[in-house]
């Protein structure tokens, strides 16, 4: 079975950047649509990013838009999420998600979404 392993994640002043990465095992990992998701205290999972499975397009929510891009590298089974120009409200848990669906419109559903990392806890201060 797909798992999915995060890392990166720490505590970064406002305007500062960090980068997350995902490690996928246990699957063919360029079958795989990949996906961000953050969590912060008191609200619902936020979907952020999506990545096609060769890597050739990426669709970005409007709130990071600009700041964050995510990249993958398939002969390593690795998932990266660049984050720049980090403010406040964008601490949360950070989580990496898989799908095997094809061709779908739903790229921003929690639902889709049946392998999940374990999280990442990123912090920014002001």
């Amino acid at each position: 079975q797909v798992r999915l392993v995060e890392s990166g994640g720490g505590l970064v002043q406002a305007g500062g950047s960090l980068r997350l990465s995902c490690a996928a095992s246990g699957g063919t990992f360029s079958d795989l649509g990949m996906a961000w998701f953050r969590q912060a205290p008191g609200k619902e999972r936020e979907w952020l990013l999506a990545i096609s499975r060769d890597g050739s397009k990426i669709i970005y929510a409007d709130s990071v838009k600009g700041r964050f891009t995510t990249d993958r590298d398939n002969a390593k089974n690795t998932l990266d999420l660049q984050m720049n120009t980090l403010k406040p409200e964008d601490t949360a848990v950070y989580y990496c998600a898989a799908t095997l669906t094809i061709n779908t419109n739903d790229y921003d559903k929690e639902w889709l979404y049946k392998y999940w990392g374990q999280g990442t806890q990123v912090t920014v201060s002001s």
